[in-house]
């Protein structure tokens, strides 16, 4: 009984922080108002108060408290209110309004509590959709550091996290975001994780703090631009993504596009699923979350290869959905073809040139697509191949065609 007379109430508590305003909607109904709408997360508002909007690092003060009942002269943590501030500074929604004297941190990496919440695991560098207050970024859950026995406390090794485990986990987000650590403010804390096939929520978590590494980290500006590079090689930068499964003829294909593009004068370049995995990914397996990590790093090549103004064929089985989206989202719309080269199971696995799919039926390969791992096949490629139906030869001068069609012969 005493404790409870003298507990803290949260609001109180709440109210004693550093404001924090998440911005959930901008107001401009004509060109003499612009209000930031939202919940104050905690902390007092008032007018005059000096104010930093997150993560741009703008100040200004707040003009007016505005609500449908009328001014405030005051506003308080569970609020809801429109903020007019006196300058014209950049703020949309999904930004925070904090207080100048007191700003949340600003980071695109922490280390974090994740619960999952889904039947399908939660599978290291697979990319989701991360949700912090109004504000939805990219994110990819690195390995867990270890997950917890909700039982006994215990720390378990761990290399994914089923159904309802709970773990503490790395996380990398594609931008910055403003937050507070969960344990002092659970609205700029806490966050949920969304499967960017399904759109459904997969997990949820609390951020534990910025790792240090992402506070040193500062993008460098160069001066010769990605269009600068291209220019020079008279072509526009593009991503040739070949799918299908083992045995398809995709690295065929892909290796007589290359040829006709370079007769016409392209500049190219092709990442081979088999060559990659002698270097950059000789470290990984063919796990479903290998295949993730497989994945991502190819993503990231490709793109860097298109930042030096190169047309980039890659030619990767890359059987989910989600990695291959991941692909997409790192490249400019436009800029990514997904070749889907369509062949039945039963013709690759007549053909079976390396001898693989043997192995597969005979259990001395593990996790092989088609076989006893899946294969999640496109949706909505830009260009189909039924290898069934052209050859090889005919399927590449498709590609180059299809191409054309789209007005995108690449030259500037």
């Amino acid at each position: 009984m005493q404790h409870l007379e003298r507990v803290e109430i949260d609001e109180t508590r709440l109210q004693a922080g550093p404001l924090r305003l998440p911005v959930q909607w901008v107001n401009r109904p004509n060109l003499d108002f612009r209000g930031f709408a939202g919940e104050i997360a905690s902390g007092i508002a008032r007018p005059g108060d000096a104010v930093r909007i997150l993560p741009s690092g703008r100040e200004s003060h707040i003009q007016r408290i505005v609500t449908k009942d009328g001014d405030l002269g005051l506003a308080v943590a569970g609020q809801s209110v429109t903020l007019t501030l006196a300058d014209e500074v950049d703020c949309s929604r999904g930004d925070i309004i904090v207080a100048a004297d007191a700003p949340a941190e600003v980071a695109d990496q922490f280390e974090t509590t994740i619960v999952w919440m889904a039947e399908e695991p939660l599978l290291p560098g697979r990319s989701y959709w991360l949700k912090i207050g109004a504000k939805t970024v990219s994110a990819s859950v690195t390995e867990p550091k270890y997950k917890i026995n909700v039982n006994t406390l215990e720390h378990l090794a761990a290399k994914q996290l089923e159904l309802n485990e709970i773990a503490v986990c790395n996380i990398s987000l594609d931008q910055p975001v403003a937050f507070d650590p969960y344990a002092d403010n659970h609205d700029t804390g806490g966050f949920i994780l969304i499967d960017r096939i399904t759109n459904g929520t997969v997990g949820a978590g609390m951020i534990r703090f910025a790792l240090r590494r992402a506070q040193n980290i500062h993008w460098q500006a160069l001066d010769v631009s990605k269009a600068t590079r291209a220019a020079a090689k008279n072509q526009r930068p593009a991503v040739l993504w070949f799918t299908g499964l083992s045995g398809a003829g995709k690295s065929t294909i892909a290796n007589l596009v290359e040829k006709k593009l370079l007769a016409m004068g392209r500049h190219t370049y092709i990442l081979d699923g088999d060559n990659v995995r002698h270097g950059l990914n000789r470290d990984l397996g063919f796990t479903d979350a290998d295949r993730v990590e497989n994945i991502r790093r190819v993503a990231e090549v490709a793109r860097l290869m298109t930042d030096a103004g190169l047309i980039v064929l890659v030619s990767f089985i890359s059987p989910f959905r989600s990695e291959r989206r991941l692909a997409r989202d790192l490249m400019p719309e436009g800029e990514f073809l997904e070749v889907y080269v369509d062949t039945p199971l039963a013709v690759a696995e007549q053909r079976d040139v390396k001898g693989l799919y043997k192995k597969a039926r005979a259990g001395e390969l593990k996790n092989f697509t088609g076989i006893d791992s899946p294969y999640e096949p496109p949706e909505h490629p830009e260009i189909r191949v039924d290898t069934t139906a052209i050859t090889p030869a005919d399927a590449a001068e498709l590609v180059v065609a299809r191409m054309d069609e789209r007005g995108e012969d690449y030259s500037i």
